[in-house]
């Protein structure tokens, strides 16, 4: 019996989590892990244990049986909600015939995050997932930046977060301490644009991600062990360290020299926490081999 099996890339973000929620530049980027999604017709109708993937059958107005794979742990910031509905809505689009372009798988995959995110999701990681490499986040648009290979370690604090919950803490300091915040907001923008111009540097980069860090504590968005594993990896001899993604635990990514990247994940996990090493990937979502 036929199924359709599609997979779709995890995230990190670079520079600039939390400022592009006000406009402010960010970069994103496609990792290696993936979560792969199995859809294969039928009439009952299964119910998965996710929002996310319930509310896929229901957008599509279909029925069938799904089966999920996941390299990505969840609630860590690494865009495993958003990989998940990006690989469903696709494996779907495959097994029911239905012709939706990428573009607009992207755009229901994050229709689906903001209902089930309650309003406080932001389009990257759907794009990200959809169309793989690297982005550039400004405002509303989206562009895809030429790949480039960089040598990361993702931390995993094992912490869980609450992306909504951090999305809110900052709205809220903004609110009280606007002449704080604002200028911690902007800087984090310029931060992500001088990225832009050293691309090619990972030293530079470092440093640069170093900076983003310490704002991000700034907006109170740190976490104590996402604390320990940056000092860590940057102790290790990596270039730069940041948490990635919302804060408050999730993960962390170390930028480093190739031959020191064991180094860094062995002083990550001597943390009581995981590491893995990865790279860009510049395929977005895809069609697995059927089974």
């Amino acid at each position: 019996m036929k199924v359709a099996t599609w997979s779709a890339p995890g995230k990190v973000f670079l520079f600039g989590e939390h400022a592009v929620v006000y406009g402010k530049p960010g970069i994103a980027m496609a990792i290696k892990p993936r979560v792969f999604v199995t859809v294969r017709k039928s009439r009952m109708a299964h119910h998965a244990k996710s929002p996310y993937i319930d509310s896929c059958f229901d957008e599509m107005g279909v029925r069938g049986s799904v089966y999920v794979n996941s390299q990505l742990p969840s609630s860590s910031g690494l865009g495993s909600s958003a990989a998940v509905s990006v690989a469903t809505l696709s494996a779907i689009n495959d097994e029911f015939g239905k012709k939706y372009r990428p573009e607009e798988i992207a755009d229901m995959a994050f229709a689906i995050e903001k209902k089930v995110q309650k309003g406080r999701a932001s389009p990257t990681d759907t794009t990200v997932s959809t169309f793989g490499g690297l982005v550039f986040i400004t405002g509303t648009s989206r562009r895809r930046l030429p790949p480039h290979h960089f040598n990361l370690v993702v931390g995993n604090s094992l912490v869980q977060h609450n992306t909504a919950k951090m999305v809110e803490l900052v709205a809220e300091m903004k609110k009280t301490n606007p002449r704080i915040c604002e200028p911690v907001l902007d800087a984090i923008g310029e931060v992500t644009l001088a990225a832009m111009h050293h691309m090619t540097d990972a030293q530079k980069l470092g440093d640069l991600m170093n900076m983003n860090h310490a704002l991000l504590d700034v907006l109170g968005v740190g976490h104590p062990q996402i604390s320990r594993l940056v000092l860590a990896a940057r102790a290790a001899g990596a270039y730069g360290a940041k948490l990635t993604g919302a804060g408050g635990g999730g993960c962390m990514i170390a930028i480093c020299p190739k031959h020191l990247k064991s180094r860094v994940a062995g002083a990550i996990e001597s943390c009581e926490a995981r590491a893995f090493s990865t790279s860009i990937d510049t395929e977005g979502v895809r069609k697995e081999k059927d089974a």
